[in-house]
């Protein structure tokens, strides 16, 4: 394999692509009064939020911001029937839903306190040195395998999978092969994190683990997507929400690229720098945005009760995503013994990746519009709000990065390190915490014990994200400018960082202690829902209907 036969495949893949957006077209799609953007809501639902997160006094203040988008219904009332088949879907993805997702929130704690040790290491190298295991260079390889194969792709699965059955109007099939595909992966990074420690690593920045193990990851989340498949065959409803768009794809995306990354014996010197990068960027932009964005799309316009403003840009960012986004991960080989024209093509696709990044931004702009107020009383909208400014910030920011001037002052620096906290937290982490703080009181049918740990989550996370930021990206630009002046010693590109990287564990501090409210929470819920105890099982559902209907 070669990039050449590569660039080829992609090539062919997008005209593949480009036929079935004209067939979209043919289908009318994009008409200008398409009702696919009403397919998340049932009759008479327009106007009524849900957001189950909020107190009872929130939730009535949303209703008081949404109460315009009530004559949209045309007089219709909501269906009991309609709301009935909703609750047993998300029934039936219930517990699937939360092995993903409990399993997801171990893996974030587990990261965060081996990311903040790494964190203190760069400023404090004395710190933990008496154990290999707690050497920067392996506490720095758990720390980006345990969000990356942890936190990040275990919470969007737990998701995907609850909204899946709401999507398409069916319950969930094959149960139990997402079960059975959560345990493989799961034992695939127990395994893989126990051999970083100890030293067995790969040498490929998001492919450090061996394939031997990693091939463990390919499998199991073809398993965790092989429902969508068994239910699309079933579903009862006429129009695909843009949401499962990008869910299948993604779903579809993650292990081809595992795969062709991981195939043992193919890639060698260049070609196989080349495959890293590929690899490296794809994974973020082929699985975990089209998941986020796919999260955006559906719990935005339900918690604000509103049908997204154009449902033809949501179409258009998705497949810009696809047309575009294959190539873009060889612009962090600029100046190395790479061809030419293929990190021009890099350059050329990192800058068109505005295209669906601007239909993303402006659509939801336009949905939000008259209707900001809502972020006062929905903690849930916060989180997912931010979320998608840093997709907007983060993506932006990576085109301009890609360019041949900017990157050679911020490559190999801690700005590029910033940049992908950007994406992988101030986009993907925070739309997962709002994802969660939505389909967790649906999954165990109690409200949450205290909400006023969202709140103290949501700061304690923001406050040190902008902290860690600012520093991080402030110290990588004089980083990078000290290594451009000859005439100063490399040790002084070291020394300048300093201030900075404390400025850095300052704000990763905040945002692991943010993370532990959060655990704390989530263990809480789970507690009130007397998930492990049958005894307590019948009065935690009475206390649910009371207090969080199912449906708003």
């Amino acid at each position: 394999m070669n990039p050449t036969a590569l660039l080829l495949a992609t090539f062919i893949l997008s005209i593949v692509g480009l036929f079935a957006f004209i067939w979209s077209l043919r289908k009318g799609l994009f008409d200008a009064e398409s009702s696919g953007a009403r397919t998340i809501f049932s009759a008479g639902e327009i106007g009524r939020p849900e957001e189950p997160a909020a107190a009872a006094e929130q939730r009535t203040a949303l209703a008081e911001v949404s109460s315009s988008n009530l004559q949209a219904n045309h007089g219709a009332e909501t269906s009991p029937v309609e709301l009935a088949a909703r609750e047993a879907a998300d029934r039936s993805s219930a517990f699937p839903a939360f092995v993903l997702i409990a399993c997801s929130v171990v893996w974030l704690i587990v990261a965060s306190f081996a990311g903040l040790v790494a964190s203190l290491k760069l400023h404090w190298p004395d710190f933990l040195t008496e154990y290999a295991w707690l050497s920067f260079g392996r506490l720095r390889t758990m720390h980006l395998n345990g969000v990356a194969y942890g936190w990040a792709p275990l919470g969007l699965l737990g998701i995907a999978i609850w909204l899946l059955p709401r999507l398409l109007h069916t319950k969930l099939l094959g149960g139990r092969l997402v079960i059975f595909g959560a345990l493989i992966w799961n034992a695939a990074l127990i395994a893989g994190m126990g051999g970083l420690a100890i030293g067995i690593n790969a040498g490929l920045e998001w492919l450090e683990i061996p394939w031997q193990i990693g091939a463990l990851f390919a499998l199991g989340g073809m398993l965790v997507g092989l429902p969508m498949a068994l239910m699309l065959t079933r579903r009862k409803v006429h129009h695909l929400y843009v949401s499962v768009w990008y869910m299948g794809a993604a779903l579809f995306w993650f292990p081809t690229l595992y795969i062709v990354a991981k195939v043992p014996g193919v890639h060698f010197g260049v070609e196989l720098a080349t495959m890293n990068w590929w690899y490296g960027h794809n994974v973020l932009g082929l699985f975990y945005t089209p998941l986020s964005i796919a999260a955006i799309y559906y719990f935005l316009p339900k918690v604000i009760g509103r049908p997204v403003q154009s449902y033809n840009l949501s179409l258009l960012g998705f497949w810009t995503l696809a047309f575009f986004y294959g190539q873009v991960g060889a612009h962090h080989l600029i100046g190395g013994p790479v061809p030419e024209w293929l990190i021009t093509l890099s350059i050329v696709q990192s800058v068109m990746m505005i295209i669906p990044v601007l239909a993303f931004s402006v659509n939801q702009h336009l949905t939000l519009k008259g209707h900001f107020s809502a972020l006062r009383h929905s903690l849930v909208l916060r989180f997912i709000v931010f979320g998608a400014m840093m997709y907007t910030v983060a993506s932006v920011q990576g085109s301009f990065e890609a360019l041949r001037s900017l990157n050679a002052i911020t490559h190999f620096t801690h700005f590029t390190v910033a940049h992908a906290h950007l994406g992988m937290y101030g986009f993907v982490s925070m739309v997962i915490f709002g994802g969660i703080y939505f389909v967790m009181p649906r999954i165990l049918n109690v409200a949450w014990p205290r909400p006023s740990l969202i709140a103290w989550h949501f700061w304690l996370v923001v406050v040190g994200y902008g902290v860690y930021m600012v520093t991080l990206s402030i110290g990588g630009v004089l980083q990078g400018l000290a290594l451009l002046d000859p005439a100063r010693a490399f040790m002084e590109s070291v020394a300048v960082t300093m201030p900075w990287l404390q400025g850095r564990s300052l704000g990763g501090a905040l945002m692991t202690l943010g993370h532990l409210v959060f655990a704390l929470h989530v263990f809480l819920i789970i507690m009130r829902s007397g998930a492990f105890s049958v005894s307590e099982r019948p009065a935690a559902l009475a206390q649910a209907q009371t207090t969080t209907p199912s449906i708003t």
